[in-house]
C-alpha cells in the first residue's frame, strides 16, 4: 500500500481554528433515562454529539469548508461543484455562500425536495440527474467545462481534517471515553473522527455503522481495498455512498476497530425513540449511531462511556412522518 498522510492532532486543532465561527462547536448531551437504560444497558453512559445543530443541518460544512479554504482566489472566483443526495450539496451551497463564491451541485432525481430547496436557499445552482452514478459523471463534465473546483463528499485529506474537528471537540467536551460510534456513508466522517480519537484518547474504541443496503465500507474491509457496491438500497440516503474511496478507506482501515451494519427498520425505530424521548427530529442517518448502540454494539458498549455522533437532520416533515408511520 502506498503511504498516505495521517492528520495529526495538532493539524486538526489548527483546522478547527481555521474554520473559526464558520462552523458551530456543537453541543454534547448525555442521555439519562429509564428508556436509555432499557436500550443501552444499566451503567452505559451515552454522550450525544449533536451535529444536527450544525450550520446547514449536518456535519458536512466542516469538510466542505476545509477544502474551500485551500482554494486560490482564482479558483474561488470560478466557483465550486459537488455531487450529493442532499447533506453534502447543502453544505457546499452554505460553504460557497460563506466564502463569497458560487456553487453548482448535482443531485439524483430521487433527492428529497426539501434538500433541493435548501441548496437553492443558499444560492446554489442545482442540476437533477437520473441516479447517483450519472451524478458523478455529470459533475466531472461541469468541473472540466466550467473550471469549477470539485468538492468531494467524503474523500481527501482536507475532508478528513474537517470531519476530525468533530472528534477534536468531542474529546474536549467529554473526558475518558471508552468508545465512539460514527455513521458511515462514504467514510469521510468516520475517517476523520477515528484518526483524531485514536491519537488522543487511550484505549478508546471506534465503531463505524452503515446500513445493510449500503455497506460499501464493510465490503471494502473484507476486500482489503476501497470497492464499489452494485446498488444502494436504504432509507438513509445520506449514508448511500455507492463506493468507498482510497484515502478515507485507508484511515478507517487503520483507526476503526469494527464496522457494523443496521437495518432500515432499526434506524426508523430509533428515529421514533429519539423524537419521543429526546425531542430530536433526525433523518435516518442521524439515528444510525444510536441504533447501532442499542443493536449490534450493545454488548460491546455495556457499562461504558460512549460518544454517539448524531450526524444530521435534513428531512422534511412528510418524509419524517412516513418513516415513523412505517415503524408502527
Amino acid at each position: 500500500m502506498k503511504t498516505f498522510q495521517i492528520p495529526t492532532p495538532r493539524q486538526v486543532e489548527q483546522c478547527r481554528e481555521k474554520l473559526g465561527d464558520r462552523v458551530r462547536r456543537t453541543p454534547v448531551w448525555e442521555w439519562k433515562s429509564d428508556v436509555a437504560e432499557q436500550l443501552l444497558g444499566k451503567g452505559t453512559q451515552a454522550f450525544l454529539k449533536l451535529e444536527l445543530f450544525q450550520y446547514a443541518g449536518s456535519f458536512k460544512p466542516r469538510g466542505a469548508l476545509m477544502n474551500m479554504l485551500e482554494l486560490s482566489d482564482e479558483q474561488l472566483q470560478n466557483g465550486v461543484t459537488a455531487v450529493s443526495a442532499g447533506n453534502h450539496a447543502i453544505a457546499v451551497a452554505y460553504a460557497a455562500q460563506s466564502m463569497g463564491t458560487t456553487a453548482k451541485v448535482v443531485m439524483p432525481k430521487t433527492a428529497n425536495q426539501f434538500r433541493v430547496e435548501k441548496c437553492k436557499s443558499y444560492g446554489a445552482d442545482v442540476e437533477l440527474v437520473d441516479d447517483v452514478h450519472k451524478a458523478f459523471n455529470r459533475v466531472k463534465e461541469i468541473e472540466e467545462k466550467e473550471n469549477r473546483a470539485f468538492i468531494h463528499p467524503f474523500e481527501g485529506e482536507q475532508t478528513a481534517l474537517g470531519t476530525a474537528t468533530v472528534g477534536y471537540e468531542l474529546q474536549q467536551q467529554v473526558a475518558d471515553l471508552d468508545a465512539v460510534i460514527v455513521p458511515i456513508g462514504g467514510g469521510g466522517l468516520c475517517a476523520g473522527i477515528a484518526t483524531v480519537v485514536k491519537q488522543t484518547i487511550n484505549d478508546c474504541k471506534v465503531y463505524g455503522v452503515e446500513p445493510t443496503g449500503a455497506d460499501s465500507m464493510s465490503k471494502s474491509r473484507e476486500a482489503g481495498e476501497a470497492v464499489e457496491i452494485d446498488k444502494v438500497e436504504t432509507i438513509a440516503d445520506s449514508l448511500g455512498a455507492p463506493h468507498a474511496a482510497p484515502y478515507s478507506f485507508s484511515l478507517c482501515q487503520r483507526f476503526v476497530d469494527d464496522v457494523v451494519t443496521i437495518t432500515d427498520l432499526q434506524m426508523a425505530q430509533m428515529m421514533r425513540t429519539m423524537f419521543e424521548e429526546l425531542k430530536l427530529a433526525v433523518e435516518p442517518a442521524g439515528a444510525s449511531a444510536l441504533a447501532a448502540a442499542a443493536g449490534p454494539l450493545s454488548d460491546r458498549i455495556a457499562g461504558k462511556k460512549v460518544g454517539v455522533i448524531v450526524c444530521g437532520t435534513n428531512i422534511d416533515t412528510q418524509s419524517f412522518q412516513t418513516i415513523l408511520d412505517e415503524t408502527k
